[in-house]
């Protein structure tokens, strides 16, 4: 896919890696829509006058399906289309089972899984109609392996998993394609945050020694966006963490 003059939907991405795909996307002349659960300033909107593309700032929430079609309808009428979905938007409520409530649970798939579900189903029948498009969603290699204290966290990421899968196949033979990134130890304000001892141990367990960066995330992104022939994919970015 030529992605000069496409419409790129994010969600999530004011910060992290979502907002590094969506410089990265932008970089290549693609449009944005920028997408966050508060508002967006018009700071990190500034940040972007040099791609020379539309930018577009559009809040909500991404676990309300209703909120969900407002937000894409919004795209819609604003740039276009939505050519490629990214779901990105997340949240961890990391606990031991043993004290993980229900209200934890549900939180975290609701937002990681649930959201993707709203998301996808509002950009599916313009896609479909139109035989072209693409959907990524971000994953995590906590889904493809577990992690303890993340049990709510590890079967949203699974599940996103299984789902992408599946509507990959349903969505095919109308040239829309569907894709995941598994990204592992990631640098971002949560490693930042962890103890000297747990970053050692994280790292012992990467066979390159070292987390992966935002960029690299985002320019598998790009691939995933580019490649026309690949579809129904896990594309684990972790060092080789989770290799067999």
């Amino acid at each position: 896919m030529e992605l000069k003059n496409k419409n790129v939907f994010i969600t999530g991405s004011t910060r992290g890696i979502g907002l590094a795909i969506a410089h990265k996307f932008a970089s290549c002349g693609a449009n944005i829509v920028l997408n966050g659960r508060g508002s967006i300033s018009e700071d990190l909107l500034a940040t972007f006058s040099s791609y020379g593309v539309k930018v577009v700032a559009i809040s909500g929430d991404v676990s309300d399906s209703q909120d969900a079609k407002r937000m894409v309808q919004e795209a819609v009428t604003s740039l276009g289309s939505v050519d490629i979905l990214v779901n990105n938007a997340g949240i961890t409520r990391d606990k031991l089972m043993l004290k993980l409530t229900e209200a934890d649970f549900e939180q975290v798939l609701k937002i990681n899984l649930t959201g993707a579900f709203n998301m996808t189903q509002a950009v599916l029948k313009p896609m479909t109609k139109a035989r072209a498009g693409a959907i990524i969603n971000l994953s995590s290699v906590v889904g493809l392996t577990g992690n303890i204290g993340q049990a709510n966290y590890a079967a949203s990421k699974a599940g996103l998993i299984g789902f992408s899968k599946s509507v990959a196949r349903e969505v095919a033979a109308r040239n829309v394609r569907v894709n995941v990134i598994a990204p592992g130890f990631i640098e971002s304000d949560m490693t930042e945050g962890l103890p000297e001892k747990i970053k050692e141990a994280s790292l012992a367990q990467i066979p390159m020694k070292r987390f992966g960066n935002t960029q690299e995330v985002a320019d598998v992104a790009l691939f995933l966006a580019s490649q026309e022939y690949l579809t129904g994919q896990v594309i684990a970015i972790d060092g080789g963490l989770t290799m067999q």
